[in-house]
């Protein structure tokens, strides 16, 4: 079964509005126990996000350090583009990064790893298709998908791989699972097959990786396509 987003966000998000202040945002983090809040309008629209790191930068880049004529770390400046804008910022608008990176609650939950790896962020704002708020999925759900029992999984890959999703015989497959890796024993009718059994099996959520033991009566992949 695909995990979706829905199935690992969180939907009680602490937000702020573009007008929050600097120190009221603060507050926000560390009595959320959070690293970045969402900045929303009236409607719930993301406007944008504020991190840690956003109110960091005033420590960064504060007023002594910049002084007129003075360059921060080449190092800094190219990590950090707008940073010595956001230093100045006392407002929810002039800190947030913005527009925020969203995915929607029906995406499966891979495509939010990928989105989250292509913009090096640790978290995602989820939307409806109007861009509302709907939740907060970070790195630390998408890692709990890795946390599913063995017995769960060996039982997802027996129940909706092998006896509905592949259509074939696959009655003399044995299918076991320690701390995350599949292993695929037995037999199948044809070399194909049993290659799409172990593509497939490694897409479940919670598979660490597959180990192939399948045996197969048919070599067909010299011919397949021809």
């Amino acid at each position: 079964m695909r995990m979706t987003v829905a199935d690992v966000m969180t939907t009680e998000v602490v937000t702020v509005t573009a007008a929050t202040p600097f120190r009221d945002i603060a507050e926000a983090l560390v009595t959320g126990g959070v690293s970045a809040v969402p900045v929303i309008d009236d409607d719930h629209h993301v406007l944008g996000v504020v991190s840690e790191a956003d109110l960091l930068r005033k420590e960064e880049f504060r007023e002594q350090f910049c002084r007129e004529g003075y360059r921060p770390p080449l190092r800094a400046r190219l990590r950090h583009p707008g940073a010595r804008r956001k230093a100045g910022g006392d407002t929810a608008a002039e800190l947030m990064t913005s527009p925020a990176v969203t995915i929607t609650a029906g995406a499966a939950a891979v495509e939010a790893a990928r989105l989250m790896d292509a913009h090096d962020v640790r978290r995602l704002a989820v939307v409806d298709y109007n861009g509302r708020l709907e939740g907060i999925v970070s790195r630390r759900d998408l890692v709990r998908l890795f946390l599913r029992g063995d017995a769960e999984i060996a039982a997802e890959v027996r129940d909706d791989i092998l006896d509905r999703a592949l259509w074939v015989n696959t009655d003399g497959v044995r299918v076991t699972a320690e701390h995350g890796v599949v292993t695929l024993s037995g037999w199948m009718e044809r070399r194909t097959e049993a290659a799409i059994a172990v593509r497939m099996t490694g897409r479940v959520n919670g598979v660490v990786g597959v180990v192939d033991e399948l045996a197969w009566k048919q070599d067909d992949s010299t011919w397949q396509g021809r």
